[in-house]
């Protein structure tokens, strides 16, 4: 231990000095401080986790700021570089210099920071998309990462913060900030901290509004004054839900013509599944099963035609389907075969196809082997380019 004046320490009873010609000199005891020491060095890693959950519960952090005679807002902070904030970037840069290893070999996975003014959902599920690139990585811990997410991140102060623990950690930083202000406070507070950061949000609003010649609102999703809108879009999801769910099976078939799509389809083809699908993006959908012997509705041929659509599927993939719904009921030999039997479902399929051939109007889709989200697109993009108007958003795309 040195001296302020730069001297060494006078040897006492109690730490004497060893002896230079002894081949086997005792090691001096450890101090109180210097065990202390050890322990915060061991749990560094620890303790700067803390600090991060601490930030994303909103709790303001004491960092060491010279304070100046007048208060200066996060805007200045983040518009103004100024010797104070240059010091404090210093001496963050100086506290990850020095703790960059735990002391017992352990070295924790880089972080990413994800910093939203919503839920974080946007954020979260493009990072974790990107992620999937690495999993060779990631599985065997060769590249481990840990995520950070701070939801409901609407002022600069909170911001600021986030930065700032964000350059103690040598995190990268997303963030999905629709007020541009705040999405360029977030860009300067970065470059300022030397902290790497990504915009994922900004760059799609401009290249949208470019494309639209609109200019976009700045709001967050969750902003009050969008309020209106999505309780009108939230109470017409549910409606469709609702309506769905009455029509499914053929129930009310006096409701068909209120049905934005209609399905007609054989037994476990898919009906019910596609149209629960397709009501929670806001289509009322009615599904009507075909089985031989028993009359479709009037009122199903009386609907515009342009709104049925009729499901095809495979011989053997219908069997067994069928076969594996027939074992986990319980459905008895006698009654499984006449469900799943390949003679049946052969003569039930060929009766739904001659059904089709007399409704020329109607478009018929293969769905075997598709996933519920391909056939949901070409449904609704054939919905639409066959509707002169629609009140339903157009939400498919072309293939």
């Amino acid at each position: 231990m040195n001296l302020p004046g730069g001297g060494n320490p006078a040897p006492t009873a109690a730490h004497p000095e060893p002896d230079s010609g002894s081949s086997s000199p005792k090691t001096p005891s450890k101090s109180r401080s210097e065990t202390q020491a050890r322990k915060l060095n061991v749990s560094s890693k620890l303790n700067r986790w803390s600090i991060a959950r601490a930030v994303r519960s909103g709790i303001k952090l004491d960092h060491p700021v010279h304070r100046t005679a007048e208060p200066r807002s996060p805007i200045r902070q983040l518009t103004e570089i100024d010797p104070t904030l240059e010091e404090d970037a210093g001496g963050v840069s100086s506290a990850i210099d020095d703790d960059d290893d735990d002391g017992d070999g352990f070295t924790a996975g880089k972080s990413l920071y994800l910093v939203s003014d919503g839920t974080g959902w946007t954020a979260e599920h493009s990072v974790n998309a990107a992620l999937g690139q690495f999993e060779h990585c990631l599985v065997g811990r060769g590249c481990s990462v840990n995520t950070h997410l701070f939801s409901g991140v609407e002022d600069e102060e909170k911001l600021v913060e986030i930065v700032k623990q964000a350059a103690k950690e040598r995190a990268m930083l997303f963030y999905t900030l629709a007020d541009p202000s705040m999405a360029k406070s977030a860009k300067q507070a970065c470059n300022l901290w030397g902290v790497p950061s990504n915009d994922i949000l900004g760059p799609i609003i401009e290249a949208i509004a470019s494309h639209l010649g609109v200019s976009p609102s700045g709001l967050p999703r969750g902003a009050r004054s969008r309020g209106k809108t999505l309780d009108d879009e939230y109470f017409r999801r549910i409606e469709a839900i609702e309506f769905t769910i009455k029509q499914d099976d053929g129930t009310l078939p006096e409701n068909l013509n209120k049905a934005d799509i209609i399905l007609v389809g054989v037994s476990r083809s898919g009906k019910t599944p596609l149209s629960t699908y397709l009501a929670q993006k806001g289509y009322k959908v009615a599904n009507v099963p075909i089985v031989m012997g028993v009359e479709l509705p009037r009122t199903l041929f009386e609907a515009d035609p342009r709104k049925v659509f009729g499901l095809r599927i495979d011989l053997v993939v219908l069997q067994a389907i069928r076969k594996a719904r027939a074992k986990t009921l319980g459905v008895d030999a006698e009654s499984g075969k006449k469900y799943s039997g390949i003679d049946f479902v052969r003569k039930e399929l060929e009766f739904a196809s001659r059904v089709y051939a007399k409704n020329p109007g109607w478009t018929v889709i293969d769905v075997t082997n598709k996933a519920i989200e391909e056939t949901a697109a070409v449904i609704l993009r054939l919905y639409h380019d066959g509707s002169d108007s629609s009140s339903v958003p157009r939400i498919s795309k072309r293939y």
